[in-house]
């Protein structure tokens, strides 16, 4: 493996990675996050989507929520077994604390269509410049990206500048996304096939 520091591996990078995140202060979290937004609001893949995947933020995560009160169809998950399910939601719509202690939409929110789907901004601990990213270990997001409806969706990482890194350890599940947005910018690596 010839990445920037070889001897880490994921389990470490996750860690470190996590506490750098943890130590921002709530300053410097909001701050990150309001330019990461701009950058995201900016860009003609968020200006030309119709219905956009997100996510809520948790243990300081970037956060979104700036971008809800746009005028688009927006999905969240639901950690259901080992499967993410899409719902619709807008603020106002209820809430409820799921599995990990991530909100959630409720069960009976309606769900939505993979096909619908133009933008899907995908939460991670880190991403490396091929576009590789660094989950919490749960494969959610890899096993849902392996799936064929999936693969030509426009899939950016979100993460703060910190948690972009060279090259990260990839196993043979790990799928690349086409971007990643920072709050130095949004950077595409590949282009939707």
């Amino acid at each position: 493996m010839n990445t920037a520091e070889p001897s880490l591996t994921k389990t470490e990078l996750r860690r470190s990675l996590l506490n750098t995140r943890k130590s921002l202060s709530a300053q410097e979290w909001r701050q990150k996050s309001d330019r990461l937004c701009n950058h995201l609001q900016n860009s003609p893949l968020f200006t030309q989507a119709k219905t956009i995947l997100a996510y809520f933020s948790c243990r300081q995560e970037p956060d979104l929520s700036p971008l809800f009160v746009t005028p688009r169809k927006w999905g969240f998950p639901r950690c259901v077994g080992k499967e993410l399910s899409w719902h619709i939601w807008q603020p106002g719509d209820a809430l409820h604390t799921g599995a990990y202690g991530i909100l959630e939409p409720l069960p009976d929110a309606p769900k939505i269509d993979c096909s619908e789907v133009d933008l899907m901004l995908v939460p991670a601990v880190g991403c490396d410049v091929r576009g590789y990213r660094l989950g919490y270990g749960g494969g959610y997001y890899d096993r849902m990206l392996s799936l064929a409806e999936w693969e030509s969706k426009v899939t950016i990482g979100i993460i703060f500048e910190f948690a972009s890194i060279p090259q990260l350890p990839v196993d043979s599940w790990d799928k690349p996304l086409h971007g990643i947005c920072t709050e130095s910018g949004l950077k595409i690596i590949q282009q939707k096939s």
